[in-house]
C-alpha cells in the first residue's frame, strides 16, 4: 500500500478515485509545520530556523505518521508551488524522508492521465522552491513582528505593518490625495448635427484647427469658434472606410481571473480564488464522481499546452465552424518571470460545458466556471472584423469628424468580452451618407461645457491590476492582501472602491518616515525578483536576508527612538446612544467596524454598522431595511428594528407593495434579466417594467 498526501479532503476524494485500491491518500488540510506564533521563530544572526507543528495540527500529523508506518512508499502531492513545496518538504523532514529521494509527485489538473503521468515520474523535493518560500516567509516575519509591536506602543493596539500590504495601503493613499489635491481644469466641446441632401443626419465633433488638435478652455474661446463657423460652410472633405480587427485575451492568469471575476461578477479576489479552488480540487459530476473542473489556480503563465491546443481548435471548429477558427495557432506573451512550466487557468475538458453540468454545480461555480470555459475557448478563435467609416467635414480653418463601425464579422465575440472592452462602438450607415465635396447644412451647434476629473479610487480590479503591473505581491497573495488591509482597519469599502481611513494614512505617513524603503513599491519589486532569483537557484536566500535585515535594523532603531506618540481620536457619527445619549464612535474589531459609546466602561452599548436602503421595512412599517451579512458573508436583507421586527430576506425589497396580494415586491435577477415580483411564492405577480 502507498500513502499519498494533498492538502484538502476533496482533492484526496478525487484523486483516490483515480489512483485505485493500492494507494491510500489523505489530507494535511494546509501547512502543518510553520515557525511559531509566539516569537520571530528566526535568530537573525546565525539564520537559523524554529520550525514547530502548528497548534491544533498535531492529532493530523501523528494520523499522517500512524498511515507512513503502514505504507510501502510514501509520495507528497501537495500543490505545484513555492508553498506546496514547502508543505511537502516540512512532511518529508516529519517522517524521516530523504528529500533527495523521488517522492514527490506534481500535476497542474487533476485528471486521470495527468495523475498517472505524475506517478510515473516523482521528483525529488526542490531545495531552490523551498527556500524561495521561506526567504518569503522569513522577510514578512521580520518586518510583521518587529514593526507592528512598535505600532502597538506608538498609535493603537493590534495594528500591524506587512511587507507587501504596507505598499498596497501606500497606494490607496497616495491616490486618495492625489484626487483631493486635485483641481479641476475647465474645458469645452463642440458637436454640430448636419444634413445632407437626402436628409441624412451627421452629428461630428470639432477636432482640429489648422489641422492640429485643439483644446478650448473658455466660454470666450468657444464663442468665437462658434461664430466663425456659424457664417462658414461645412464642406465633405475626407470620407474614409477602413477595417478593424479585435483580438480575443489570452487565457486566463490568476491575476485576470481576479480582475475580471470582479468586473463581470462582482466577486472578490478572496471569493473568487475560494470557487477556483473548488473547481480545481474537484467536484461531484453526478455517477462520474468527483472531477477536477479546470487546471492549478495559481499561475502567471498564458501558455496551453499543446495538445490541449489541438482540442481547443478542433472543437471551435466543430461547434462554431471553420471560420471562427484563427489562422494560426495564438501564442500569447506571459509576464516577465512568469512562470512556463505552467499552464494558463483552463478546463481540464471542454466536453464539460457548463451548461450541460450546471446542475452539479452552485450558481458562483457555474458563473466562474462558465467565465474560465469562455474565455479559454475564444483565446483561439478567429479576431473580430468592423468596418470603420471616418468623416472629415472642414469649416474655415476647423475640422470636424465623424467616426462610426459596424461589426462586418464577430468572431470570439461570438462567445466573448472581456469585462473592460464592453463599449459599443457608434454605428453608421455605410452606403451613400456623404460623399467627398458635398456641402451639409447646419441644423444646430451644441457646445459643452465639462471639467476634468480626479483619477478614480481603486475598484478590487484596479488594486489587483495594479499590483501586478508594479510587481508588488504574487497572484497567490492578492487575496489575503486585500483581506488583511481591510480588517485591520486601513481602508474601507465605499460602493465598490477603497478608501484610506484616518488611521491607514497615519500608519503609511509613519511607514514613510521611519521605514521607507518597506512602502517603497520599487524596492517591494526588486525583493520580488530576488525571490524568484532564489526559485530558479540562482541566489542564497541567507545572502537575502541578511542584505535585508542589515538595513532594516538601523531604521528599525531610529524608529523606535523618533516616532512619537500618536493620539488617535474615534470618528463620532451622528447616532445617539439610546441608553445613554452620547453620539456613538466608529470602532474597528475583529469583524470589521462597529458602533460603540463612548462612554465606556460605564455604557458598554455597541450597534452593528449597516447600510439603509431608504425605504420602511415592509413587515412592521416602522424600522428601516438594512444590509446585513451571514457569518459566512452572504448579503441579507432584515429590519434595522431586529429583534423586535423579525423581517429578513434575502432578495432586496423595492419598497413596493405588491397590487395583488398585498404582500412586498422584490428584485429578483440582474442586468437585463432584472424583475420585480412578489415575495409571496403562491401569489406569482411580475409587475410590468414597460
Amino acid at each position: 500500500m502507498n500513502l499519498v498526501i494533498v492538502e484538502s479532503p476533496s482533492k484526496a476524494k478525487t484523486i483516490k478515485k483515480f489512483l485505485g485500491k493500492n494507494y491510500d491518500v489523505k489530507a494535511s488540510m494546509g501547512h502543518i509545520i510553520d515557525l511559531p506564533k509566539s516569537q520571530l521563530g528566526v535568530d537573525l544572526e546565525s539564520l537559523e530556523v524554529k520550525y514547530i507543528t502548528i497548534r491544533g495540527k498535531g492529532k493530523i500529523l501523528q494520523e499522517l505518521k500512524k498511515a507512513g508506518k503502514k505504507a510501502d512508499k510514501i509520495f507528497l502531492a501537495t500543490d505545484p508551488d513555492r508553498e506546496g513545496e514547502a508543505i511537502s518538504w516540512h512532511l518529508a523532514n516529519s517522517f524521516g524522508i530523504d528529500t533527495t529521494e523521488r517522492c514527490r509527485v506534481v500535476f497542474n489538473e487533476i485528471t486521470p492521465k495527468a495523475i498517472k503521468e505524475g506517478f510515473k515520474n516523482p521528483r525529488n523535493i526542490d531545495q531552490a522552491l523551498v527556500d524561495a518560500q521561506q526567504a518569503r516567509r522569513i522577510l514578512d516575519r521580520i518586518v510583521g513582528y518587529k514593526i507592528s509591536p512598535l505600532l502597538w506602543r506608538k498609535v493603537k493596539k493590534g495594528l500591524s505593518a506587512g511587507r507587501v500590504q504596507s505598499v498596497a495601503v501606500r497606494l490607496i493613499v497616495d491616490r486618495e490625495r492625489e484626487i483631493r489635491d486635485f483641481i479641476p481644469k475647465e474645458y469645452w466641446t463642440l458637436q454640430v448635427e448636419l444634413q445632407n441632401a437626402q436628409q441624412e443626419i451627421l452629428q461630428p465633433k470639432l477636432v482640429s484647427y489648422k489641422d492640429d488638435k485643439i483644446e478650448i478652455n473658455t466660454k470666450e474661446e468657444m464663442d468665437r469658434i462658434v461664430s466663425v463657423i456659424e457664417k462658414g460652410q461645412f464642406l465633405v472633405d475626407k470620407v474614409k472606410e477602413t477595417e478593424r480587427q479585435k483580438h480575443p485575451s489570452p487565457p486566463f492568469t490568476t491575476s485576470n481571473l481576479q480582475q475580471e471575476a470582479a468586473r463581470k461578477l462582482n466577486f472578490s479576489p478572496k471569493k473568487t480564488m475560494m470557487i477556483a479552488q473548488q473547481l480545481y480540487e474537484g467536484i461531484k459530476l453526478g455517477k462520474r464522481g468527483s472531477v477536477g473542473l479546470i487546471t492549478y489556480i495559481r499561475t502567471d503563465s498564458t501558455r496551453l499546452s499543446d495538445e490541449f491546443i489541438r482540442n481547443l481548435r478542433n472543437y471551435i471548429v466543430n461547434n462554431y465552424g471553420e471560420k471562427y477558427i484563427s489562422k494560426e495557432i495564438r501564442k500569447y506573451k506571459s509576464k516577465k518571470n512568469a512562470q512556463e512550466a505552467h499552464e494558463a487557468i483552463r478546463p481540464t475538458d471542454l466536453n464539460n460545458n457548463p451548461d450541460e453540468i450546471k446542475e452539479f454545480l452552485t450558481n458562483d461555480q457555474y458563473k466562474l466556471y462558465k467565465l474560465i470555459w469562455l474565455r479559454t475557448i475564444a483565446s483561439q478563435m478567429a479576431s473580430a472584423v468592423y468596418n470603420v467609416l471616418t468623416i472629415d467635414i472642414k469649416n474655415s480653418d476647423y475640422t470636424f469628424r465623424q467616426t462610426g463601425s459596424i461589426l462586418k464579422f464577430s468572431g470570439f465575440t461570438e462567445v466573448y468580452l472581456e469585462g473592460q472592452d464592453e463599449i459599443e462602438d457608434e454605428e453608421l450607415v455605410f452606403k451613400g451618407i456623404v460623399k467627398e465635396g458635398e456641402i451639409l447644412n447646419l441644423l444646430k451647434v451644441d457646445p459643452k461645457q465639462h471639467f476634468t476629473q480626479p483619477p478614480p479610487r481603486f475598484t478590487e480590479a484596479m488594486l489587483v491590476k495594479t499590483l501586478e503591473e508594479k510587481g508588488i505581491g504574487r497572484p497567490s497573495t492578492y487575496a489575503p492582501i486585500i483581506d488583511t488591509i481591510s480588517n485591520r482597519g486601513y481602508v474601507i469599502k465605499d460602493k465598490k472602491v477603497f478608501v484610506p481611513t484616518e488611521l491607514g494614512e497615519i500608519v503609511t505617513d509613519l511607514m514613510l518616515e521611519h521605514f521607507p524603503k518597506i512602502v517603497d513599491i520599487s524596492f517591494t519589486a526588486q525583493m520580488e525578483d530576488k525571490l524568484d532569483k532564489i526559485e530558479e537557484g540562482k541566489e542564497s536566500w541567507e545572502d537575502l536576508i541578511k542584505a535585508f535585515y542589515e538595513d532594516f535594523q538601523k531604521d528599525l532603531q531610529k524608529a523606535e527612538a523618533q516616532i512619537p506618540q500618536v493620539e488617535l481620536e474615534d470618528e463620532i457619527s451622528d447616532v445617539v446612544c439610546e441608553k445613554c445619549g452620547r453620539n456613538m464612535v466608529y470602532k474597528l474589531g475583529k469583524f470589521g467596524r462597529f458602533l460603540a459609546c463612548p462612554g465606556f466602561p460605564e455604557c458598554r452599548n455597541t450597534k452593528t454598522l449597516v447600510e439603509e436602503l431608504g425605504i420602511v421595512c415592509p413587515i412592521c412599517k416602522q424600522g428601516k431595511v438594512v444590509i446585513r451579512k451571514t457569518k459566512k458573508g452572504r448579503q441579507f436583507f432584515g429590519c434595522s428594528r431586529y429583534p423586535e421586527c423579525e423581517f429578513q430576506s434575502w432578495d432586496k425589497p423595492i419598497g413596493e407593495i405588491c397590487p395583488k396580494c398585498g404582500s412586498y415586491l422584490v428584485e429578483k435577477g440582474r442586468g437585463n434579466n432584472k424583475k420585480f415580483v412578489c415575495s409571496s411564492e403562491k401569489c406569482g405577480f411580475v409587475k410590468d417594467r414597460s
